[in-house]
């Protein structure tokens, strides 16, 4: 699975395309009024009130002559989401001016375009805009779509090698340099990845990413991204029952938001450098798999009791956050599908972001407010800290207190952040389950704009508009 373009898109001149006009409900009057009498007296009829969402089509002598979407009193980009499905098929429109941002209308309609057509063809013609998205905005979707593509993909179609391969793909486009480490060099220097992987047929292994820039500079600042890649997660020896292990194909799903963001940075040209670090494994159960109360080694040389194998994304993610710290980077950020109780706290819409930094906290939390993918703080409670103790390990995997899943989970994780590093930690879910405009029902890449924007707004100052094309 590699970058897709943009098929939702046509050239804004072309001559085929159809107005659209968004309206919001307290201009409704004005607009009606400016409206020819004939066409404002059938959308009075039709009872268009410019509720978020609503649609009417304008008839025309040859058929549909234009349609009125309305934005209601708050228009945001998901206003535009549902466009792509409630315009006719194989039609052709544009935007029409109004009081709207039309680099959200763009992007919200991108974003509702999507369709995983992998394994069965679209129902019906795609719609198309008229319309020239800037370079920043194109390279989102692109990277929204690719993190949606890996996450929907079955687990038989994705596993560790698979994913590594796309990773190595997404180098590949933006000249990034990626090593794939595996086999018995992988048991030497990612020995918690390893245990996580023995089980499965298919051998885990680590992708790193590295990228120096946009000019190569060493002196650019290097952000460093881990993601948890667990392509299947069955839960291992403590196996989740059928119902818990049926969406487990987005396990992988932290990951991928991470490669979209990584594949984000690099088109859109920040001055950064960026490394990648992606554990890619399943967590299968066999006569190899790790086992409830085994000790494992980890690349800091510190030793885990695994009280639950099917804690197993901390494991992974324990090894690529020593390895990242040791190159220094100046925001060292992690995303994983980690924790069923960050969604009990949050639900599946909040990502849940732990952070050692309360500045970069809360420029994370202020950016996923301003683009409309917001992500939720919980604290690092270090009241919870004794709660990893072992009696044979340094540290367990987990508690034995059925209380702060999400908690304890990143206090494990930051015991593998060397201290003096800025760390930021997201427990996404990564998946809708439900249709909603602009948010297909599937795959995610819930925080990644959150998570761009931040980093834009931090290391480039302002939106970057020279792309790689």
């Amino acid at each position: 699975m590699v970058v897709r373009e943009l098929d939702c898109l046509a050239d804004p001149e072309a001559p085929a395309a159809r107005p659209v006009w968004a309206v919001r409900s307290d201009d409704l009057a004005g607009f009606l009024a400016d409206r020819p009498a004939a066409e404002a007296a059938f959308l009075r009829d039709s009872g268009f009130t410019a509720a978020e969402g609503e649609l009417i089509l304008l008839p025309g002598p040859s058929g549909v002559a234009g349609a009125v979407l309305g934005l209601g009193a708050r228009p945001g980009m998901w206003s535009f989401g549902d466009l792509p499905r409630k315009l006719p098929a194989g039609t052709i429109w544009r935007l029409e001016p109004g009081d709207y941002a039309r680099d959200d209308a763009i992007l919200g309609f991108c974003l509702g375009a999507y369709r995983f057509t992998e394994y069965k063809p679209a129902r019906r013609a795609p719609v198309l805009l008229a319309a020239a998205p800037t370079p920043e905005l194109a390279e989102t979707a692109r990277a929204i779509w690719l993190a949606r593509d890996l996450i929907n993909l079955p687990a038989a179609d994705l596993g560790p090698n698979d994913l590594a391969a796309a990773v190595r793909a997404v180098g590949e486009r933006y000249g990034a340099r990626v090593t794939i480490t595996d086999g018995a060099e992988l048991a030497r220097t990612h020995p918690a990845v390893a245990a996580v992987g023995a089980g499965s047929a298919r051998p885990p292994c680590v992708a790193r990413l590295e990228w120096n820039g946009a000019h190569g500079g060493k002196d650019a600042p290097l952000i460093a991204l881990c993601g948890k890649g667990v392509c299947f997660d069955s839960g291992g020896y403590d196996i989740k029952p059928a119902s818990g292990m049926l969406r487990m194909k987005k396990d992988m799903g932290g990951a991928a938001m991470l490669l979209g963001l990584a594949a984000l940075i690099m088109a859109t040209r920040l001055p950064v450098r960026l490394l990648l670090l992606v554990g890619c494994v399943e967590n299968s159960v066999s006569g190899t798999a790790m086992r409830p109360l085994d000790v494992l080694r980890t690349r800091s040389g510190r030793t885990v009791e695994v009280g639950n194998t099917d804690a197993e994304g901390r494991l992974v993610l324990c090894d690529l956050l020593d390895e990242a710290c040791a190159a220094a980077p100046v925001l060292l950020l992690d995303a994983a599908t980690l924790t069923g109780a960050a969604r009990a706290a949050l639900g599946p819409d909040l990502p849940a972001l732990f952070c050692n930094d309360e500045g970069w906290a809360a420029a994370l939390q202020q950016a996923g407010t301003r683009v409309d993918d917001p992500v939720w703080r919980l604290p690092l409670w270090p009241g919870y800290e004794s709660w990893l103790d072992s009696p044979v390990a340094d540290m367990g995997n987990v508690s034995a207190k059925p209380f702060a899943g999400a908690i304890v989970a990143a206090l494990f994780l930051q015991r593998f952040v060397t201290p003096g590093t800025v760390w930021a930690h997201v427990d996404t879910y990564a998946w809708n389950d439900t249709a909603r405009p602009g948010r297909p029902e599937g795959g995610e890449a819930q925080a990644l704009r959150a998570l761009y924007n931040a980093v834009s707004a931090r290391f480039a100052g302002a939106s970057v508009t020279k792309c790689y094309q």
